[in-house]
């Protein structure tokens, strides 16, 4: 198959996918499956297509599009809009990472606006005590600025009309769903967010207990703050009024951010990561995301194996991921952080150096993770984020991820603006030297410093060919976002799934520390024939896994131009094409 024809080739008849989804469907009420949902939709376009965890964004961001805007319009449309609409992870408070494939020859580039640490933070600001919710948590946000130098490198159409579908969703309102009301009913009920009572007022549900389906949510105090946004750019954030909101509310928390930290907030252009898997050029985002190296680290070294003849689900193919993730992550763990801050090896990326790893992985036994860093002190034992993928006629495609960390982040909503803010702080390494079997890390790479950027695990992904996207997918998840992105790429890449089934396939996480596989789809074959040959080869798995990210995907099929969308539909979500 040549690889440019690689979605036209893939593509079903109608009948096709209609048996298909009717096969699945039969599958999912018994035992033996390996997807982990119903086959989402093929959504097919041939102008444009965005997809997107909120229904309405994702119709915003098509709509943009239609009007004549490029991808990157389309991004920033669908970035605002979702700050109203998915307000445990869309956002103006938190930050991220935006790839731009730009197509017609020029380079790929991602606008980094992750958070940074304010002047006053140091080193030992956080104990492992601290609280991870709270104003002291919150680092100085680069979303609305990283959507500004995205707009002024790449962008059509005029700011404002970017920003002003937001507003109009904020100022009347939108109707909820079942995923957002349970997710407001779960949060507004939980010990965290009793305290904060601003975030009682914001998101309770007015004049009754809890949320129904078909509610609708109004946000005046949002919907003044993006009209400020609309009328002066990343300046009605950073400066005026909307900047001495955030200052009171951080005196009133007892915060780090000031006034001085907001105003010089930039977000960076940087050059994407690169490597080559089967032929194909794949492109993450750098640090600080840890996402772009340590995806590239595991294709090259996976690129070592025969995985297409070994299968997708045979019990070896499962033991070379658990073994390529344990050593990717403690690479991982151990380098990684704000490259403007720590010098990062450049060997990590190298095919000699995968290749390296690949021949030390036993094809019969897991290797227990502590063995494999004896240079790293190990101590005793003692999120949510969001994706969303675009593509434009002229094949300029952007991948975005952006976060608040935790769910609802912080939980502090700004008194007077409307937005929540992030908990990002929590994303350093809070205590230096101390790496313990549960997961924390104490490395020097991500420790705090004022300014610096926190390591990420974000990974919007761009796969192209001869210069041209193909696959343009990312997700949330935590530090399961960059293992997620790598079995999408390898579904569609290695395992030849059309979109559907790479999206819906089940997943699977290791992270160096704690020493465990996770799984999805236990309690069904295939995976449970998996999960005992994995014990059987000494790795430890985690029970009880359900979901593992939320994979808003799109694939081009380079011969014809149709646009394939699909939705993750593990939370919710839509693909809107034309």
């Amino acid at each position: 198959m040549p690889p440019h024809n690689i979605a036209e080739k893939r593509r079903p008849t109608v009948k096709k996918l209609i048996a298909i989804v009717l096969i699945l469907g039969l599958a999912a009420a018994g035992p033996n499956h390996a997807v982990a949902q119903q086959l989402p939709a093929d959504v097919l376009g041939q102008q444009g297509m965005v997809v997107a965890v909120s229904p309405d964004a994702a119709d915003i961001g098509a709509a943009t599009l239609r009007r004549g805007g490029n991808a990157v319009d389309a991004a920033i449309a669908t970035a605002f809009a979702m700050s109203v609409t998915w307000p445990q992870a869309g956002n103006i408070g938190g930050g991220g990472f935006m790839m731009i494939h730009p197509g017609n020859g020029a380079d790929p580039v991602c606008i980094d606006y992750r958070e940074t640490a304010p002047a006053a933070a140091t080193r030992t600001t956080f104990s492992l005590d601290s609280s991870r919710f709270g104003c002291r948590i919150v680092g100085v946000p680069g979303t609305v600025h990283g959507l500004e130098t995205a707009h002024r490198a790449y962008g059509k159409l005029p700011w404002k009309s970017l920003v002003e579908p937001a507003v109009r969703l904020a100022r009347d309102g939108f109707v909820i769903g079942k995923p957002l009301a349970d997710s407001f009913n779960g949060i507004l009920a939980s010990e965290a967010t009793k305290p904060f009572a601003e975030f009682q007022r914001v998101f309770g549900p007015t004049g009754r207990e809890k949320w129904q389906p078909g509610d609708r949510l109004v946000q005046p105090d949002l919907a003044a703050t993006l009209s400020r946004i609309a009328a002066s750019g990343s300046r009605g954030f950073y400066t005026g009024k909307t900047a001495q909101l955030i200052v009171d509310e951080m005196e009133r928390g007892e915060g780090l951010i000031t006034a001085d930290d907001l105003a010089a907030y930039r977000a960076k252009i940087r050059k994407p990561i690169h490597t080559t898997f089967r032929g194909y050029d794949v492109y993450g985002p750098p640090p600080p995301s840890s996402g772009g190296i340590t995806l590239a680290l595991m294709l090259n070294t996976l690129e070592n194996f025969e995985l297409k003849k070994l299968g997708r689900w045979s019990p070896e193919t499962a033991h070379l991921l658990a073994e390529t993730m344990r050593r990717a992550y403690l690479d991982r763990a151990r380098h990684l952080g704000d490259a403007d801050f720590v010098e990062i090896p450049a060997h990590l990326t190298t095919k000699a150096y995968a290749k390296r790893l690949a021949s030390e992985i036993d094809r019969n036994r897991a290797t227990p993770s502590v063995e494999l860093a004896k240079d790293i002190p190990i101590a005793p034992g003692g999120n949510s984020t969001t994706h969303f993928s675009v593509v434009d006629a002229s094949g300029m495609a952007v991948s975005n991820t952006y976060t608040l960390e935790f769910s609802y982040g912080s939980r502090v909503v700004v008194q007077g603006g409307g937005f929540l803010l992030n908990n990002e702080m929590g994303d350093f390494n809070w205590v230096p030297g101390h790496t313990d079997r549960e997961g924390r890390i104490g490395t020097k790479a991500n420790q705090i410093e004022p300014g610096k950027r926190m390591l990420s695990s974000q990974t919007p992904t761009i796969v192209a060919k001869e210069g041209r996207a193909l696959l343009v997918t990312g997700s949330p998840g935590g530090r399961t976002i960059i293992n997620t992105v790598l079995c999408v790429v390898l579904n569609v890449l290695e395992f030849d799934m059309s979109l559907p089934n790479a999206v819906a396939s089940r997943r699977m996480h290791h992270q160096w520390l704690p020493d465990q596989v996770r799984l999805e789809g236990q309690g069904a074959a295939p995976i449970d024939e998996i999960v005992k040959n994995l014990k059987n080869r000494g790795h430890a798995v985690r029970e009880g896994i359900s979901v593992q990210g939320d994979a808003h995907s799109i694939l081009v099929d380079l011969k014809t131009g149709e646009i394939h969308g699909v939705a993750d539909g593990r939370r919710d979500g839509k693909a809107s094409g034309y």
